[in-house]
């Protein structure tokens, strides 16, 4: 596994993967989500390719950035057990004064780029900008960032990129929780609290397969169950992320957005 850590180690590693590159973007601190991105990666293609880098751009004042999880020797040796040909981790990809991909503006002002200013324009930037430099034929996304996932497969498809987007299912703990590298931040109980998350998702589900398939009532049920977590969003939506009042199995996502202490979660549910 070659670590390149500028963009001149990268350029030179690249040359030497010749055939198809899949790529994971991750922020590091890896768990067995991102492990699943590279598992597939390396099974769709002849090179996996894998990025560390705690993005700044897409953190909004007050957020996490100085305290999100680093673990670099631990995140490097899980790359090379995994099998990763190319393991990107600069120190930063940025200089004074450059311009920024623009969100979409429904991506800027629903659900999370309502509540997270302008997060979105640096998700969308930094991910032109690793596109443009590891230049894979696929990348991959897990599906709990929805709204992310999203936004990057409309910039790809609007700037003509040759690349195409994978989704990836989300990975949970086996109580249900969605792994995320921020549920490092949660004490023993909170972790407990942070299983109503799914478990809203879960009873949403019974109530679909039972014929219920009105937004409203689904959303009083997902809220019921949230109870006592503050709640930023609960969102019923169809794949362009425009709001439903009914569900269409196939064509819709329901999407959460809660606070267990002082940490965000997010979690979501394709039917």
């Amino acid at each position: 596994m070659v670590v390149a850590r500028t963009i001149e180690e990268l350029n030179e590693a690249r040359r030497d993967l010749r055939g198809e590159v899949g790529f994971a973007p991750t922020m590091g601190a890896l768990h067995a989500g991102h492990l699943s991105l590279i598992e597939r990666a390396k099974k769709e293609n002849d090179f996996a390719a894998v990025s560390i880098y705690v993005n700044p751009t897409q953190f909004g004042a007050g957020e996490d950035f100085e305290r999100y999880p680093r673990k670099e020797e631990a995140d490097i040796a899980l790359c090379r057990a995994a099998g990763v040909d190319l393991l990107f981790m600069p120190k930063t990809i940025y200089s004074e004064d450059e311009p920024i991909v623009r969100a979409p503006l429904i991506g800027a002002s629903i659900l999370e780029g309502a509540i997270r200013a302008n997060h979105f324009d640096g998700v969308l930037t930094v991910v032109m900008k690793l596109f443009n430099l590891i230049k894979p034929q696929r990348a991959y996304f897990g599906k709990k960032d929805a709204q992310q996932l999203w936004l990057i497969t409309k910039m790809v498809r609007s700037f003509f990129m040759d690349i195409a987007i994978v989704s990836c299912e989300t990975t949970r703990e086996s109580g249900g929780l969605a792994l995320s590298s921020r549920n490092a931040y949660l004490s023993g109980n909170e972790k407990k609290e942070a299983l109503k998350l799914s478990e809203s998702l879960f009873e949403a589900s019974k109530l679909i397969k039972r014929s219920e398939i009105r937004s409203l009532a689904i959303v009083q049920a997902i809220a019921e169950v949230l109870k006592p977590l503050a709640i930023d969003y609960i969102a019923i939506v169809d794949r362009d992320f425009k709001p439903i009042e009914t569900i269409k199995k196939g064509e819709t996502i329901i999407l959460i957005a809660a606070r267990v202490g002082a940490t965000r979660l997010i979690d979501n549910m394709w039917i």
